[in-house]
């Protein structure tokens, strides 16, 4: 049977420059490559050697998306939840729904899109 592990999610996003700001300073990570994608927008990858997120646009949107169009959320893993949760206030977005849980603690943020994202940490 084939292992593996997930590479990379291309999400788009409004502004590719301050999505991949915040997830530098959100998750340690830097700007792996950018340039423009096949499909005529822009993409910054940002993340580290294993793993990056694609922040790709094609302009302006016109509207954020709906929660579950077209995902229902991007879980990170970070090791201080609490600074993640800094960063997040920080960028003037807002955490909600705190829980602690076995085995660990989590929130989750909508990003200026309307793309939900979970920060975790197993710490």
């Amino acid at each position: 049977m084939p292992t593996g592990h997930l590479e990379h999610i291309n999400i788009t996003v409004s502004d590719i420059e301050r999505s991949a700001a915040l997830l530098e300073r959100l998750m340690g990570w830097h700007i792996r490559w950018s340039g423009p994608s096949q499909l005529g927008g822009e993409t910054i990858h940002v993340g580290g050697e294993a793993d990056y997120i694609a922040v790709y646009t094609r302009g302006p949107l016109s509207q954020p998306f709906a929660k579950g169009v077209p995902l229902n959320h991007v879980g990170l893993v970070v090791d201080d939840l609490d600074a993640a949760e800094a960063v997040v206030k920080a960028a003037g977005l807002e955490p909600f729904n705190h829980a602690d849980y076995a085995p660990g603690r989590r929130f989750y943020f909508f990003d200026w899109d309307g793309i939900e994202f979970e920060m975790v940490s197993y710490a």
